[in-house]
């Protein structure tokens, strides 16, 4: 019988260590291995950091939805502070949503705080957030409570008053941001839905499929009572809602925004008749506004527009992000003329 030799494994792994110096040597043929600088990594990670547009933030809450943070904190020059929650749509990173979208450049340009609560491939596989899963949309649960509790996080830094937090979303972001304005009534001003569902659309994703696709038929009353449901009787804020869709959307069919359209309409007891039809190069835009004169819900459809955020092309970098789609107007520019722009 043959007896391996005990000291095998041992010099294998010094021959095996030799290589590796070798190799080193052969990579830094000026200086030894021992040689280099230990500061270097350090550095580049300083510039790296002071390059990035979006970074990222831990330990701000429980975060049971096991979701990412990122923010944006360029020079703030509004008074009040101000923040926008920006929520990307599925096969979309926070990186790419802001590239495509100009929010950071607009932030920088206005001196605002950008928050971006990311999707991770464990959570969904196509980077969707879960708006169609009631564990992940119900109040102080799942993912709802997550981007929660990084807004909270959020507002506490940087000094943020109630009154100035805005949140923009596209497809599976905007039907989040439609279940936050829905679940948490006195958390935000205004928020913006491009492309997106009406709250409580969907049960599984089975049935969200067939509602993208199709539709979901309910009546209006219907549709508020979900909003009403979900706010547990709380029902102390009413934040403006801004509807966009284009026409021409093959994956959230434009049915889709008129269900929404008829959920807030309900909500905030309007008369659907009793808009304001305003003028619109690119396709038709109404709004309805309180006894104030404040505008509470805007609904434009855009012709011609498949499904994506309309932006202006800067450089041609729209087209290089997906569901980044040329447009007259820029959705989130008018966002923040409409609505998170001081008065």
């Amino acid at each position: 019988m043959r007896i391996k030799n005990p000291l095998s494994p041992l010099s294998a792994l010094l021959k095996g260590q030799r290589r590796w110096r070798k190799m080193v040597k052969d990579v830094f043929p000026v200086v030894g291995f021992t040689d280099l600088p230990k500061a270097a990594p350090k550095a580049k990670a300083r510039v790296s950091a002071s390059r990035a547009a979006l970074i990222e933030v831990h330990a701000f809450g429980s975060n049971p939805g096991r979701l990412r943070m990122l923010e944006f904190v360029p020079v703030l020059r509004r008074n009040p502070p101000t923040l926008v929650v920006v929520l990307h749509g599925c096969l979309q990173t926070a990186d790419q949503f802001d590239k495509g979208s100009g929010w950071s450049r607009m932030a920088r340009d206005k001196g605002f705080v950008l928050l971006y609560p990311e999707q991770t491939k464990q959570n969904n596989q196509n980077l969707c957030f879960n708006w169609f899963r009631p564990s992940a949309i119900a109040r102080d649960r799942g993912e709802l409570m997550s981007v929660r509790q990084m807004i909270e996080h959020s507002a506490r830094r940087h000094n943020i008053p109630a009154d100035r937090i805005f949140v923009q979303g596209l497809s599976a972001g905007a039907a989040m941001a439609g279940a936050l304005l829905a679940t948490y009534p006195d958390l935000f001003a205004a928020g913006q839905i491009v492309g997106g569902l009406p709250y409580g659309a969907a049960r599984d994703a089975m049935s969200a499929l067939h509602v993208m696709k199709s539709g979901a038929h309910r009546s209006a009353r219907e549709w508020g009572d979900l909003v009403r449901a979900a706010r547990e009787g709380e029902d102390v804020g009413r934040s403006a809602v801004s509807i966009w869709h284009g026409r021409a959307d093959s994956v959230v069919t434009v049915a889709n925004a008129e269900a929404t359209l008829a959920q807030w309409l309900d909500v905030y007891g309007l008369d659907p008749e009793a808009g304001t039809a305003l003028a619109a190069s690119d396709g038709t835009m109404t709004v309805w506004k309180d006894a104030r004169g404040k505008v509470l819900v805007e609904y434009r459809i855009i012709d011609n527009l498949d499904h994506g955020l309309p932006v202006p092309v800067r450089r041609g970098t729209a087209g290089r992000q997906p569901y980044m789609l040329e447009g007259a107007n820029s959705a989130p520019r008018q966002f923040y003329q409409n609505f998170v722009r001081p008065a």
